[in-house]
C-alpha cells in the first residue's frame, strides 16, 4: 500500500465505476485528497508488462480520521483481484493506520444487500452497532445503512 496520488485517481475512479453499484465521483475522490483523509491504494510494478504505465492499481481505501475514532469511507478492488485476499490485505492496512493515529475505533455504513462486504468487514473485526433507515438514497427507493464499528483499543486499559 502506498499514499493515494492526484495521478491515481482516473484508476482509482474506473476501479470504482466496475465494482460498486453506487459509485463515488472522480471528484469525490479529488476531495478527500485534497481534505487530507487517508487515501491508500494498492499497486503492483508491471514495468515488465507495462513499461509506459509501470504500476498497476489493484485497490484503494480511504479513511477520515475524526478525533478518536476513523471512519472507512470507501474501499474498493478490482474485479480481476477480488477472492485473493486483496481486500482484507487492503482493509488491514487501514486498521493498521487507524492504530497508528491512536484512534479508538473504525466505523462504516453498508447497505444489507452488500453481502461480499459484508463478509471482509465481519472477518475484519467489524460488528453491527446499529442501523440508519432510509439512509441510502436510490434512483426509485432507499436502502438502510448497517453500522458497523471495529474496536482497536481495549476500553479497559486504553
Amino acid at each position: 500500500m502506498r499514499v493515494m496520488t492526484p495521478e491515481d485517481v482516473d484508476a482509482v475512479f474506473d476501479i470504482e465505476l466496475a465494482v460498486q453499484a453506487y459509485p463515488w465521483t472522480r471528484t469525490n475522490f479529488k476531495d478527500a485528497l485534497s481534505q487530507g483523509y487517508v487515501c491508500r491504494v494498492d499497486s503492483e510494478d508491471r514495468s515488465a508488462v507495462l513499461p509506459e504505465d509501470r504500476f498497476e492499481i489493484r485497490g484503494y481505501a480511504i479513511l477520515l480520521p475524526a478525533v478518536d475514532e476513523a471512519e472507512l469511507l470507501n474501499i474498493g478492488v478490482a474485479a480481476i483481484w477480488q477472492r485473493k485476499g486483496l481486500g482484507s490485505l487492503i482493509m488491514n492496512e487501514m486498521l493498521q493506520e487507524a492504530r497508528e493515529m491512536n484512534m479508538r475505533r473504525v466505523l462504516l455504513e453498508v447497505r444489507p444487500s452488500n453481502i461480499a462486504a459484508i463478509a471482509l468487514y465481519k472477518r475484519s473485526g467489524f460488528d453491527l452497532i446499529g442501523v440508519r433507515r432510509g439512509y441510502y438514497h436510490n434512483a426509485n427507493s432507499s436502502e438502510d445503512a448497517l453500522v458497523m464499528a471495529c474496536n482497536l483499543k481495549d476500553e479497559v486499559n486504553g
